[in-house]
């Protein structure tokens, strides 16, 4: 098959990559000329995908995979056109469909007949039909349904691991009609493998869910489901910290009925997914005050673990402070919405002078996203870990010297390694 992928970015780059490799012509598009150039050159353009490197030189040698930045070189004659462009929110949670807009008029600009065009970015309900759909047909002059045809697939990836997760979870479909839909099915059961899931009430593959709302309603729903969850652990966590109860073993023990999934409480939630998608879902649904006051809930941690420093050290205003982990969650490399901005902003405004420590940024970096690096041995007067990297399993005071408290938000740390410190985690009361 003749496939373009628009979007080379965390997830549509491995997606394009697994399309090749499995002897399909796959065309890139990117608006990103350095990213163009890295794809051609065989080079990945972003480090930590399992697999990527070598997967990405391996298709770009056999003439695979090629990228470019023009729609009028990868649209015409595409038989499948798969979309993962960002779809931004504002700080209100309405949606910014700026980049998806614009690449939807450049993919219908260039639209011929017989063509099946793939959304994957997570989309509010309703998108597919009443947005693109129409969309496509002015830029095209062609008619959805009878020329072209428009599905919907949401990613269920995570950065990482997206080759893995690719075999690991059904392929969620949804169409506008019954030949999109078989166009969409015959698609991904020809560029995906599945692994065998004896725990799925249907095997595992291509599930078809019957219109383009219900796929999108998945990815909303499952996400969601995380940070009401998220919340709900974190709600119990500050209860059981007032009460000096370990809500750890409350939540183990609880966990141990299979009624109940409690998730792990944190000092923040952060990512493209979890802090993003409830607020899509708000905005097709405003009554759903469960989805609002989890998604508060959730926001308020960062503060949360600051007031818990200051309780075990004392008045922050001049400590030298640092935050552990840059990355919204530990062995990855991006800060969508981390945790660490609110984190440093609430010491901030506490007067303390917050320095910032990351294994996978270097001092540029960090000085770029606005930090004041650090580097471990020297001397601090508290700290806060806020992303769950491994190599802050380890540490201990001799790390920070000086330090005379710590929060540990992520609950990853030896108690037995921090003798003499305040420890503070987050649902274990009085942690030592």
């Amino acid at each position: 098959m003749r496939i373009t992928v628009v979007g080379l970015g965390k997830i549509g780059l491995p997606l394009a990559v697994q399309y090749a490799g499995k002897g399909h012509t796959v065309t890139g598009v990117d608006i990103n000329p350095r990213v163009v150039e890295l794809v051609n050159e065989g080079t990945e353009p972003f480090p930590g995908e399992a697999e990527l490197a070598t997967r990405l030189k391996q298709v770009v040698s056999e003439g695979a995979l090629t990228a470019t930045d023009d729609y009028a070189r990868a649209v015409p004659d595409a038989e499948y056109i798969v979309v993962v462009v960002p779809l931004f929110v504002d700080p209100d949670g309405v949606p910014d469909f700026g980049w998806m807009d614009e690449a939807t008029a450049g993919i219908g600009a260039h639209l011929t007949a017989g063509t099946t065009v793939l959304y994957e970015t997570t989309l509010p309900v309703g998108t597919t039909r009443g947005r693109w759909k129409p969309a496509l047909e002015r830029a095209s002059g062609l008619t959805e349904g009878v020329d072209f045809w428009v599905a919907f697939s949401p990613e269920r990836v995570l950065t990482g691991r997206v080759f893995a997760d690719l075999r690991k979870y059904p392929k969620i479909i949804g169409a506008l009609g019954p030949e999109g839909a078989a166009r969409a099915r015959a698609f991904y059961e020809a560029v995906l493998d599945f692994d065998e899931r004896p725990d799925l009430p249907r095997p595992n593959g291509v599930w078809d869910l019957g219109s383009a709302e219900a796929a999108e309603l998945v990815k909303l729903a499952e996400t969601t489901y995380r940070d009401v969850n998220i919340a709900l652990a974190n709600q119990f966590a500050r209860f059981a910290d007032r009460q000096g109860i370990d809500f750890l073993q409350v939540m183990e023990a609880a966990n141990s009925q299979p009624y109940s999934h409690l998730h792990r409480p944190g000092i923040a939630v952060g990512g493209h997914c979890i802090p993003v998608y409830p607020r899509l879902y708000l905005w097709n649904d405003p009554d759903a005050t469960v989805v609002r006051a989890a998604r508060e809930a959730n926001v308020a941690m960062p503060a949360y673990a600051v007031d818990l420093l200051a309780q075990a050290y004392g008045d922050l205003a001049g400590a030298r402070v640092v935050v552990l982990g840059a990355a919204y969650r530990g062995g990855v490399k991006e800060t969508a919405f981390s945790g660490v901005f609110p984190t440093v902003e609430a010491l901030r405004e506490r007067g303390a002078e917050v320095v910032v420590h990351d294994p996978l940024y270097d001092d540029a970096e960090l000085s770029g996203l606005g930090f004041k690096p650090y580097h471990l041995g020297e001397p601090v007067d508290a700290a806060v870990i806020q992303a769950d990297h491994p190599e802050y399993r380890d540490l201990g005071p001799a790390d920070l010297p000086g330090v005379r408290a710590l929060v540990d938000g992520r609950a990853i740390t030896d108690p037995a390694r921090w003798v003499g410190v305040a420890r503070r985690v987050i649902g274990v009361a009085s942690a030592s």
